[in-house]
């Protein structure tokens, strides 16, 4: 009996062994969190998107926009840190197609989504670059063609469905030169590319770095695209500073109601021995640093500035 009592003493203690582990012992870590600890915590981000302010380039048609500190209805003066402990800006913006964009079909055809509509699932993507910033420097009025395509995949591979693919022409480079909105040729992607890309790639979308898709006199290219229920990116900046092939691209943009247009940011995930970009953790981020020269606003610039 003594022996039995033992027994049962050392099966209870082997027991609650097993059980404190079980209940000490952390669960596996999520699959989309060891991505991130893998390889996005390490990976060097690039912004590929230009500031908004009041002159920066934009379609004649459109208008300017102001910048103005918001303004106490009460008191009819701006809120300031001194008296209101913060202060705020009003935006009085001449069009939602301003600066770098993403364009939902509803812009050209209303049966189609606008920007509040567009899925979820854009928030990040496989980012192709093809460069044609050679062909552009010897013809400005240069577009992307198929055989660039083809080249792109010949040195690559193919690629890949439901990626995003953005032209890199160079033509940013200008900015913020209000002439750059003004010129009648610039490099754009031909309609054949663009028909390529979606029907037989099936990208998401693609995007440029000037504010339209192409030169010809009916906008062509951004017609089919926008008349076929496509999206496309305008605006895109920084596209030299990313690789052609291996990155992602990380998508946000507001969600206004019905918008037509949207203030988009485009963030490129680089792998982590890329030349350009920053890391998590490389730069303060939480807190953020404190900067020895206070905003301010600039009157003759309109926009606050350091």
């Amino acid at each position: 009996m003594r022996k039995f009592g033992f027994l049962c003493l050392i099966v209870l203690c082997t027991a609650l062994i097993f059980v404190s582990k079980a209940v000490t012992q952390p669960s596996p870590e999520p699959p989309l969190w060891q991505v991130y600890q893998q390889s996005l915590k390490t990976a060097k981000y690039v912004d590929l998107t230009h500031t908004i302010t009041p002159s920066i380039p934009v379609w004649a048609g459109f208008g300017s926009s102001t910048f103005e500190p918001t303004v106490n209805p009460k008191t009819g003066k701006p809120y300031n840190y001194k008296q209101d402990g913060f202060e705020a800006t009003q935006y009085q913006l001449s069009t939602d197609q301003l600066g770098t964009q993403l364009d939902p079909p509803a812009h050209w055809a209303p049966e189609y989504p606008a920007i509040d509509e567009l899925p979820a699932t854009y928030t990040i993507r496989p980012l192709v670059v093809i460069p044609i910033q050679d062909k552009v420097a010897k013809d400005p009025n240069y577009h992307l063609k198929v055989e660039d395509i083809l080249a792109w995949e010949k040195k690559h591979g193919k690629i890949p469905e439901g990626s995003v693919v953005f032209v890199r022409s160079d033509w940013s480079k200008e900015w913020p030169n209000p002439k750059l909105a003004t010129r009648t040729k610039f490099p754009g992607v031909s309609l054949d590319a663009l028909k390529f890309l979606h029907l037989q790639r099936k990208i998401l979308f693609h995007g440029h770095e000037p504010l339209d898709t192409d030169s010809t006199p009916t906008l062509e290219g951004e017609a089919w695209l926008l008349h076929n229920g496509y999206t496309q990116a305008e605006g895109v900046a920084n596209l030299d500073k990313v690789p052609d092939k291996g990155a992602l691209v990380a998508i946000g943009y507001p969600k206004f109601k019905g918008g037509l247009g949207g203030y988009a940011r485009y963030i490129a995930i680089c792998p982590p021995n890329w030349k350009y970009g920053v890391s998590v953790n490389q730069i303060p981020e939480a807190p953020l640093p404190k900067s020895d020269q206070p905003l301010h606003w600039d009157k003759q610039l309109g926009v606050r500035v350091r």
